[in-house]
């Protein structure tokens, strides 16, 4: 199962925001990673910074390029504006999903849980983060994960009526995938107009 394994905080300093969740290293040094980040005045090609958008996006969701790729050629292929598509696939995912639902801190933490069989969708134990969740289909917590500390600390005090796309069982720590989000829905800062004009170079 690939994933990006290596340093976190190096990669949410080049960006400047805390993309794979809070993050302490980026709150106290806000700026770019290496010696002389902190005085670095980077003029950006177009290219780079449409690249730069891409890779965040990657990093963000936790996808590998050529998977992204892939989901950038679907999301071509289909009705409606090729970007919101591509970010709607991505928020689709399993482990987004569980991510959304509050059942895990970060999408990191998410994956592990699909990946570990913690997660059901419909009732059957789904093990694959990349799933892609279906409206209707109802994502939980199996029965005998439901006490794992991990779970329960994320889901305390968690706000699940910040997301309108999914609809949270408290009791049977479920949440049903109403609908795909609408671009407005989706908090990321993801310029999604760049990654389109990046792949359509």
């Amino acid at each position: 199962m690939a994933r990006y394994t290596g340093p976190k905080s190096k990669i949410a300093r080049k960006f400047g925001e805390p993309i794979f969740g809070p993050d302490k290293v980026l709150s106290k040094k806000n700026y770019a990673p290496g010696q002389h980040g902190n005085n670095r005045r980077k003029k950006n090609s177009e290219y780079g910074i449409m690249l730069a958008e891409k890779q965040k996006a990657k990093y963000t969701y936790g996808v590998l390029e050529k998977q992204f790729r892939n989901m950038f050629v679907k999301a071509s292929r289909s009705t409606g504006i090729t970007g919101e598509v591509l970010l709607q696939n991505l928020e689709s995912r399993l482990d987004n999903v569980v991510f959304r639902l509050g059942i895990a801190p970060t999408r990191d933490a998410a994956r592990q849980l699909v990946s570990h069989k913690h997660i059901v969708v419909d009732g059957e134990v789904v093990n694959i983060p990349s799933y892609a969740v279906q409206p209707g289909q109802i994502v939980g917590v199996r029965e005998k994960a439901k006490s794992l500390e991990v779970i329960q600390n994320a889901l305390a005090g968690f706000n699940h009526s910040k997301y309108p796309w999914i609809e949270w069982d408290e009791n049977a720590k479920a949440g049903k995938y109403l609908h795909r989000p609408e671009r407005a829905d989706i908090p990321e800062n993801i310029k999604e107009q760049l990654i389109v004009e990046l792949y359509s170079k």
